[in-house]
């Protein structure tokens, strides 16, 4: 018994030795500028206080939420708002159950619904944040009470996904014009133009909603197509992967010259559908959309070899039980493919979602070191921190930055795990 554990103590005495060298190396490069950059972030440390830096708290974090001027309305009220919108949006929806029900066993929940929308709309625009809050409380007091009810939620769970998309469709209409001039969206659109905070934020999120979905739908097209018997197939897979292995410098200088608005190959090829120039890297407008392009053609490659590991571990068995039942391709994608699929889409979500969030050298190289041609258009949040960092030397205020698009991503990846668990499927 004790040599045994002298034998166990002494293997992973050896291992830890063999590990050492990966541990001082992480510590020096990786742990300690972690640790130092999360103390400085409650220093004032910049460049004129160089050589004294001094404690000042949360002042860095305050000073990054601080606005040139002030907006339309507080964040508070912004908050309560869109918690009033999402609240009806659901309400509207269970509505919907509520009169399903009241058709099959004269529920009389529906009464109670529409009363609440009723004095929503009557009231909630014209009140103070106050009493906003009240009705918001009770907006969700009748929302939970509604998601206790078994007629009700036996429909809604029915067709999950077709109901999230209701609710979805109902609070863009509120925030678009029915009522929705005050809400958190409106306020984040307001504060961008006076925070630089706020506009690198605004500008990153729009990137990583613009770029990863379509990065992973035509990574799985690829994939598919791959999987598929065609000729040429190695090569195929070569020439799709090769752009990320590529330096992201090397291929944003080819596609600074493709975006050319007088030369650029985009613009030539554009002219043969008679589509007038577009100014890509001169208008405000296409510098998200830019950046997007390079990142999409950049990164199909890595995630389609990744959906492709995938597509071959399913065991063909399935596909030849579907092909039994009569099934169809497209059939056989939804009902079997997508499915088992769900663990590489997770963890492509994940990392595409982190990579996207960090965006930066696309920026530099296709904007010569400006975040944009003006008003910041290209400004995302890793510029912003390479700017605070770098050309302002404002080192305490810098880290502060880090920090926050830390929690960001800290935030979104937890929500994506919490989903993940429920959604993914997991074959052994």
């Amino acid at each position: 018994m004790v040599a045994s554990k002298k034998k166990r103590v002494k293997e992973a005495l050896l291992a830890y030795l063999f590990l050492l060298p990966s541990f001082i190396v992480l510590g020096i490069f990786v742990f300690w500028p972690v640790g130092f950059s999360f103390v400085l972030s409650f220093f004032k440390w910049d460049f004129r206080n160089m050589n004294a830096p001094y404690f000042n708290g949360l002042e860095n974090y305050r000073q990054i939420f601080e606005f040139n001027y002030p907006p339309k309305y507080s964040f508070l009220e912004g908050l309560v708002y869109s918690l009033g919108y999402i609240a009806i949006s659901l309400i509207i929806v269970m509505a919907v159950y509520s009169l399903a029900a009241y058709l099959k066993n004269k529920d009389k929940m529906l009464f109670l619904n529409v009363f609440v929308i009723v004095l929503y709309f009557a009231t909630f625009s014209y009140l103070n944040v106050v009493s906003s809050i009240f009705i918001t409380v009770m907006l969700w007091g009748v929302l939970i009470f509604n998601f206790y009810r078994k007629e009700q939620m036996k429909y809604f769970k029915s067709h999950i996904w077709i109901n999230l998309a209701m609710i979805i469709l109902i609070y863009v209409l509120i925030e678009s014009g029915m009522a929705g001039e005050r809400s958190f969206f409106s306020f984040f659109i307001d504060a961008k133009d006076k925070n630089l905070f706020f506009k690198a934020l605004s500008n990153t999120f729009y990137y990583v909603i613009l770029s990863v979905p379509i990065t992973l739908a035509l990574s799985l097209m690829v994939a598919v197509l791959l999987n598929s018997n065609i000729k040429f197939k190695i090569f195929f897979r070569t020439a799709y992967f090769i752009p990320f292995v590529t330096s992201v410098v090397a291929i944003s200088l080819v596609w600074k010259w493709i975006f050319d608005d007088q030369f650029g190959l985009l613009n030539y090829i554009l002219s043969w559908f008679n589509v007038s120039p577009i100014s890509w890297l001169k208008d405000e407008r296409w510098t998200i959309p830019t950046i997007a392009i390079v990142s999409i053609w950049k990164q199909i490659g890595y995630d389609a070899i990744i959906f492709l590991a995938g597509l071959q571990n399913i065991d063909n068995s399935y596909y030849e039980a579907a092909e039994v039942d009569g099934a169809n391709s497209w059939q056989k994608f939804i009902k079997i493919t997508w499915p088992l699929l769900s663990p590489t889409t997770f963890f492509l979500l994940i990392v595409s979602i982190i990579g996207s969030f960090k965006v930066f050298t696309q920026i530099y190289v296709l904007y010569d070191g400006l975040p944009g041609p003006y008003n910041n258009s290209g400004l995302t949040m890793v510029y912003y921190v390479f700017d605070l960092f770098y050309r302002q030397q404002r080192m305490g205020l810098a880290s502060a930055a880090a920090y926050l698009l830390f929690a960001v991503i800290l935030v979104f990846t937890a929500i994506q795990f919490k989903v993940g668990s429920k959604v993914v499927e997991y074959v052994s």
